[in-house]
């Protein structure tokens, strides 16, 4: 594994949305267990307890379990808790900023739709 760290959030933090993106599109699926802390430490060259608290975050939030003496496992209906509240994340902080900007353009929504359907289609508009 090779990630490349941004200095604008913290490393824990990196790699719990990583963790949780793994889980998203169901590369990481319900009983699956995760690396260890010191595996997932050692392969991308980071402390201990900076992969320990990025894995007490994905237990706080029920997507992670720990099994004493077998290591973490991903739960069974993570993926559709994670996607509710990356929905409504979306909904809430990211959707209003682009409703502003789609209305600061000019943009009318019948375009929009259709250049969403050409991207989604293969074609350029």
């Amino acid at each position: 594994m090779n990630f490349e760290w941004k200095e604008d959030q913290p490393i824990y933090r990196q790699l719990r949305d990583r963790m949780a993106g793994s889980i998203l599109e169901g590369s990481l699926k319900a009983g699956d267990a995760l690396p260890s802390v010191r595996t997932l430490a050692v392969d991308l060259q980071i402390n201990p307890l900076t992969a320990s608290k990025a894995y007490q975050e994905l237990v706080a939030e029920a997507l992670v379990e720990k099994r004493r003496g077998l290591g973490m496992f991903v739960i069974e209906g993570a993926r559709e808790r994670l996607l509710k509240a990356e929905r409504a994340h979306f909904l809430e902080q990211e959707w209003p900023a682009i409703v502003e900007r789609v209305e600061a353009l000019g943009f009318e929504l019948a375009e929009l739709a259709k250049v969403g359907s050409n991207t989604k289609n293969g074609k350029k508009s």
